[in-house]
């Protein structure tokens, strides 16, 4: 059964790891200091988190909880593709900046799709298919050929991870640089999807379209 008290002690562990995680970094971080930052004993943080991955997991839980309440209202405010789409590689960048250091020590982990906390893992397949989904909602509206329409949220989910991996290496000041990668990708890329229901261009398309089915079967 949980208790106020308990609730608000797994907060308290919680975010002492998140704090933990910004400032020391998370490899340098132990489930001892953990413990030491709550001010609980270290068998109450493995009591609540058996590991700090899975505190990493209620990071990535929660931030899956805040983005459905953030990224549909702030797609709706335009009906402009680009600014659409913006807006959910924007509430992205928003809601880990907290957390570059931490995910910066998560890349190897990333590269692992056998690993828990991997985007690509089975584990991460409910928010990684609502991420996806945010996405589709930014292209309603839009003409898109039929052979890409399924296609193209998965990739443009892809083309935002790019951008977040080149986010967790950018030291500009305020990273600046992902600002204006991202701006002119975004650029690129609505093009490319306006383009895409050209004649002329669909004979590449569905090759383009056989090609990554194949690959994802």
């Amino acid at each position: 059964m949980v208790t106020p008290k308990s609730e608000e002690t797994r907060e308290r562990i919680f975010e002492a790891a998140l704090r933990l995680f910004r400032e020391q970094g998370f490899d340098e971080t132990t489930m001892r200091d953990v413990s030491a930052e709550a001010g609980v004993a270290t068998g109450a943080a493995y009591y609540y988190f058996r590991s700090k991955e899975e505190l990493v997991m209620a990071l990535y839980v929660r931030t899956a909880e805040e983005a459905r309440h953030i990224v549909p209202a702030a797609i709706a405010r335009s009906r402009d593709l680009k600014k659409r789409l913006r807006a959910v590689i924007d509430s992205k960048f928003e809601q880990f900046a907290e957390h570059r250091r931490l995910f910066g020590a998560l890349v190897r982990i990333g590269m692992d799709p056998k690993h828990p906390l991997s985007p690509f893992a089975k584990e991460t397949a409910p928010m990684r298919v609502e991420s996806i989904d945010f996405f589709a909602e930014a292209l309603a509206g839009t003409k898109v050929p039929r052979d890409i329409a399924d296609l193209l949220p998965g990739l443009l989910w892809f083309y935002q991870l790019g951008l977040i991996l080149f986010w967790i290496y950018d030291e500009s000041p305020g990273q600046r640089k992902t600002q204006r990668l991202t701006d002119a990708t975004l650029d690129i890329v609505v093009r490319l999807i306006q383009l895409s229901s050209v004649p002329l261009l669909g004979p590449m398309r569905k090759r383009v379209a056989a090609l990554l089915n194949d690959l994802v079967d």
